[in-house]
């Protein structure tokens, strides 16, 4: 595994258990069909939330938030409605980014950002 990947995994788990802490029940995590992608997919109050991760070093020239393109997104939207088709879920959705920075001692920072895409279904 690439320096980048196990970075990746690291935020991924980091993510993973901030939204674990703050309540949030795990539905899938590294949710694939065919092309579709989705890192985490999580519920609290009754609300499922496609969780993007985006992860970079301490110290990187951009930060984790900047991975997160608009095409990126569109990208995102079409998982997650092949995702609710899949399960049948008719509920409200939230997409949020879990921008995480790992340090060179091994922690992750994760910051959580809510409603990151605003999408109307």
């Amino acid at each position: 595994m690439t320096a980048a990947a196990e970075t990746g995994r690291a935020g991924e788990r980091a993510a993973t258990e901030y939204l674990r802490r703050a309540g949030y029940e795990i539905c899938a995590l590294n949710w694939r069909q065919g092309r579709y992608e989705l890192d985490i997919v999580a519920c609290r109050e009754g609300v499922l939330h496609f969780v993007e991760v985006k992860t970079r070093r301490s110290g990187s020239l951009t930060p984790p938030e900047a991975a997160a393109t608009q095409r990126k997104f569109r990208a995102l939207s079409r998982a997650a409605a092949c995702y609710l088709r899949t399960v049948g879920w008719e509920g409200e959705v939230q997409f949020d980014l879990a921008a995480a920075e790992a340090a060179a001692d091994g922690s992750v920072r994760v910051e959580l950002i809510e409603n990151a895409l605003e999408y109307n279904w």
